[in-house]
């Protein structure tokens, strides 16, 4: 299955994407960009916090510092994938530029699409919101919130996750506990969880990623069907192994 159409993507509308949470949220963003490439469109990523510089083979253009929407192509009109930041970093890091910028650039833009992450997670698979993010742009269409399966069966601490501490207050558990189905679905469900920051009016997807073996798709069946059973929720699944490029959506 294609990522784009997993995500009920229409080709003919203009969305603002963003990506948060960790365990794949780089690796899918690209994915996405590639593959909206490949149908003809003009994709712009670009992160309000930090991302390492793309690859060459990753984008077309790298483009620094806030430009005009007329501009930011190069004045090209074929497809393409650009990415967007303040500047680029001694650690290679692409920094972010502000939401509210996005989103207004989002209604001038000669992009198709634009896709944000919106947080960091210095590269965990798993990871709670810190006071200050997400952050995300108030014109999002669509978040989807990343979480690794190979944080399954981990000791909560700094290794495994981004922010324990506040992992714990999230989930209702303690430093040195083991992260299972459990904590991932409460972590999905708590307000100040997966999609904190999230505005309503967008779409919102769980992407179970890193669903490398049998017992890591039965473990995000589990989970999904807890979430499920909250009569609040209204997500949208997927189980995913993106390096391997194997997408499946849950209905």
């Amino acid at each position: 299955m294609k990522f784009y159409e997993a995500l009920d993507i229409n080709l003919n509308e203009t969305e603002l994407i963003c990506f948060v949470g960790a365990g794949g949220k780089t690796t899918s963003l690209f994915r996405l960009a590639k593959e909206l490439k490949e149908c003809e469109k003009r994709v712009l990523v670009t992160t309000t916090t930090a991302i390492y510089s793309p690859d060459e083979g990753l984008c077309d253009e790298v483009i620094l510092g806030r430009v005009e929407g007329s501009n930011a192509v190069g004045k090209r009109i074929d497809p393409c994938i650009c990415a967007l930041g303040r500047e680029v970093a001694a650690d290679n890091k692409l920094l972010g530029i502000d939401r509210e910028y996005i989103s207004q650039f989002f209604l001038g833009t000669m992009f198709d699409f634009m896709l944000v992450e919106a947080d960091g997670s210095r590269q965990r698979s798993i990871k709670a919101p810190a006071d200050h993010e997400p952050v995300i742009p108030n014109r999002t269409t669509k978040v989807v919130g990343v979480i690794g399966l190979d944080s399954l069966g981990s000791t909560i601490n700094s290794n495994s996750v981004h922010r324990p501490e506040q992992f714990c207050r999230l989930t209702g558990r303690v430093l040195g506990d083991i992260i299972d189905e459990k904590v991932i679905t409460k972590l999905i469900l708590a307000p100040e969880g997966l999609f904190k920051a999230a505005p309503s009016s967008a779409g919102k997807y769980v992407l179970l990623n890193k669903a490398d073996d049998n017992q890591r798709e039965r473990s995000a069946i589990v989970i999904i069907e807890a979430v499920r059973r909250d009569v609040s929720s209204s997500l949208s699944f997927l189980i995913t192994d993106m390096l391997e490029g194997r997408i499946s959506k849950v209905v």
